[in-house]
């Protein structure tokens, strides 16, 4: 079980894995938003509660990138999101229907360590191939990797440790491609997560028609939603019509199974590219401790990328702006408080303690969705929503003055 290899892995490979959980994924692609830019979405669900955001510089001649990372891999090893100086950005779900084989749980979980490997050495979907191809077998993988380059063009590559599949956006129905932890390529009825993939999927797919999929849709609506496929409703809509006093026991708590956001839910996150119009990436001269490629200064577009980040338990996060730049990671974001927490990342998981506050047989089973939504519009969606609405409008206004 994949519990079991990260508890093993914890000691054996970097000694900052921990058990790995379901997450929620999407590529979207440049026709599908309506700004023109390819995007990738995770919806990150892990027992690793403290989550950070760090920009790592060049070394040796690698690409500068700036990823999520757990907050106890002191030493950056594991990314699980991120993009670089090239406009190259992964990002991964876990699989459980992929592996063929009988490769030790001591040699698996190395996704985050390829992940990033990726960031430093690619700048486009070719060099991942390639990356994927030359990597020793068995590779320690069994994942979804989405992939975006500045080009605009975007894939899943449903990988194991000998072999991998690549699901290509242009091949997309309405622009959308959606991954929870099974693998369309993988062994058919097996895998986890196809609740929530039908949620996504109805959350988003009449956006997607109409080209209407945004960065702040994916945080402040899909990443905060209480709408579940089998029971066919959102939980949370009675809430809206009854005051608070009046709330019958099954309004106010659900159990927590199979809607988007979880208990373990502790990051949402947003890698928006550059504008697709058809012409080539723009080249600067390299930073410091960069090198040429093929007689040609490293492309960079990182200027134009942005990655919103919401930390801590989704329904309950602040979104902030993110830059692969020295300068591009807000302190609230990185690591600043004792035991390397990050503030947002605390402030939420306070929240979230509010939220699951029923303390019979643990506090991780029992949402106390009146602390979410509620007739007097005091819950902790209907405030912050509004706060990373206008911060969505106060960046995306400058960055879209600055490049006319």
């Amino acid at each position: 079980m994949r519990k079991i290899r990260h508890i093993i892995c914890s000691v054996l490979i970097a000694g900052t894995s921990y058990t790995a959980y379901p997450c929620t994924a999407a590529i979207i692609s440049a026709t599908a938003n309506p700004s023109g830019r390819a995007m990738l979405w995770k919806h990150r669900d892990t027992s690793a509660t403290d989550n950070v955001v760090d920009y790592i510089p060049s070394e040796d001649g690698s690409i500068p990138y700036v990823a999520l990372f757990n907050a106890a891999d002191i030493h950056r090893r594991e990314a699980w999101m991120g993009m670089n100086d090239a406009g190259f950005a992964i990002m991964n779900t876990a699989s459980y229907n992929l592996k063929d084989d009988d490769v030790p749980e001591s040699k698996m979980d190395r996704e985050g360590i390829l992940m990033t490997q990726a960031l430093r050495t690619c700048r486009t979907l070719d060099d991942f191939r390639h990356l994927l191809n030359e990597l020793p077998r068995p590779m320690g993988v069994e994942a979804n990797f989405g992939v975006l380059d500045a080009s605009g063009e975007a894939a899943w590559f449903e990988t194991n440790n000998h072999s991998w599949k690549e699901y290509n956006l242009r091949d997309s129905r309405d622009g959308m491609m959606i991954r929870t932890n099974f693998s369309e390529g993988g062994r058919p009825g097996e895998g986890l997560g196809r609740v929530r993939a039908a949620n996504a999927e109805y959350l988003l797919r009449p956006y997607a028609e109409r080209g209407e999929v945004t960065p702040e849709l994916l945080t402040e609506q899909v990443s905060r939603s209480f709408w579940h496929d089998v029971m066919q409703q959102d939980v949370s809509q009675p809430l809206l019509l009854t005051p608070i006093a009046s709330l019958t026991p099954a309004q106010r708590w659900a159990v927590d199974i199979d809607y988007i956001p979880r208990y373990k839910s502790t990051s949402t996150v947003v890698i928006e590219g550059r504008r697709v119009e058809g012409e080539a990436p723009s080249r600067k001269a390299p930073r410091k401790g960069e090198k040429k490629v093929e007689g040609k200064h490293t492309v960079s577009v990182a200027a134009d990328y942005i990655m919103w980040t919401g930390l801590g338990y989704p329904p309950c996060a602040e979104i902030y702006p993110v830059w692969c730049a020295p300068d591009g990671v807000h302190p609230d974001l990185q690591g600043t408080m004792a035991g390397g927490e990050a503030p947002a990342a605390h402030r939420a998981k306070e929240r979230r303690a509010d939220v699951f506050g029923h303390r019979v047989d643990g506090g991780d089973k029992y949402i106390d969705l009146s602390k979410l939504f509620n007739s007097e519009g005091s819950g902790y969606v209907q405030t912050l929503v509004p706060q990373n609405m206008e911060v969505y409008r106060v960046t995306r206004e400058k960055r879209d003055n600055s490049a006319k």
